[in-house]
């Protein structure tokens, strides 16, 4: 694949990518003196949007899986680019280090005041060394739960953008205290008194992902995962292959609508057929005019409102689940 991700086509959207660069070399044609092509171009675009519908609607797990890591999808830097204005990036844990998996800082969404937390895999090789690949040290959670004690003492909604295959699992990190980070996290998002929510934009792998998405309003991406294991990783405890993720993806129950179903999330932002990463002025467009509305909504809730109703969500995932299998067993 390389650092150049531009081209960049999965398995599945082969067939609509050889239609488009039919359209494109038509179009590099017509141009010519006394050469209409557009009736020929027409039809080709009917053919790729009817191809995408069809592709996009019926996608497997495993798909879904793909979509959710295609290097071309808008990354965290990326919404904070273009949907947070006059963004000011602060750095450090105050205790060891700073940690350039997670971007944190404060900014404006549509006039807004709100603080920032983005979890970023980087684009290309170095860059997604120096981010880690986007699995946060301990270091990134202290410095992420650090903005967002800073935003509840001035009374600043917080915002976090999750992409993430999971926490760091290195000695190091280990060292360092990296359960306990997370874990102390989970703790202190329950008792801040203004308004949060996170938004799955690729990947949310388990607590990693968890340790800034204890919110009011939890949202994923219409590709997006949300799960406690990566489908490699649940294959390699499972069957001792990691190439099974695609079996694993089966059971895992990754999807935006199966996640609604099991009360794990709060809504679905839409993303244009195809997927973020084919138009992502549209998605960005999207997310703002989603995150205005769901500010002005929780803006209307009192602080111990938000708190009381935020842990009995989180404290009741999984009481129906555990309820209906307990029913079925017998």
């Amino acid at each position: 694949m390389g650092d150049h991700t531009g081209n960049y086509t999965l398995d599945f959207e082969k067939p609509v990518r050889d239609l488009e660069n039919q359209i494109q070399d038509l179009r590099g044609v017509s141009g010519r003196p006394h050469l209409d092509l557009s009736t020929e171009v027409g039809a080709l675009q009917k053919k790729v949007d009817k191809l995408i519908t069809e592709i996009y609607g019926n996608l497997s797990p495993w798909e879904r899986v793909q979509l959710s890591r295609h290097p071309n999808r808008p990354h965290a830097s990326d919404y904070i680019r273009d949907v947070v204005s006059s963004f000011q990036e602060l750095h450090g844990d105050r205790r060891f280090a700073d940690d350039p998996s997670i971007i944190v800082g404060f900014g404006y969404i549509d006039g807004k005041k709100v603080a920032v937390l983005g979890i970023e895999k980087g684009r290309k090789t170095k860059d997604k060394v120096h981010r880690n690949f986007g699995m946060p040290r301990p270091e990134g959670y202290r410095k992420a739960i650090r903005i967002m004690k800073l935003a509840d003492q001035f009374n600043i909604p917080i915002v976090s953008f999750v992409d993430t295959p999971g926490a760091y699992p290195g000695i190091g990190a280990e060292e360092r205290g990296q359960a306990s980070a997370i874990a102390e996290n989970l703790a202190e998002m329950f008792d801040i008194k203004v308004p949060i929510i996170s938004i799955i934009i690729g990947e949310g792998g388990s607590g990693g992902a968890l340790g800034i998405a204890i919110a009011d309003k939890v949202l994923m991406m219409e590709y997006s995962i949300y799960s406690v294991i990566s489908p490699e990783s649940c294959a390699s405890i499972l069957w001792a292959d990691p190439k099974k993720g695609e079996k694993a993806s089966k059971a895992l129950k990754l999807s935006p609508s199966k996640a609604k179903e099991l009360g794990v999330i709060d809504g679905t932002i839409e993303e244009p057929i195809g997927g973020a990463h084919r138009d992502h002025q549209k998605v960005f467009k999207t997310m703002k005019n989603r995150l205005s509305k769901e500010l002005d909504s929780l803006a209307e809730i009192s602080a111990k409102e938000l708190t009381d109703s935020r842990f009995k969500k989180f404290r009741n995932m999984g009481n129906e689940t555990i309820c209906q299998v307990s029913f079925d067993s017998h």
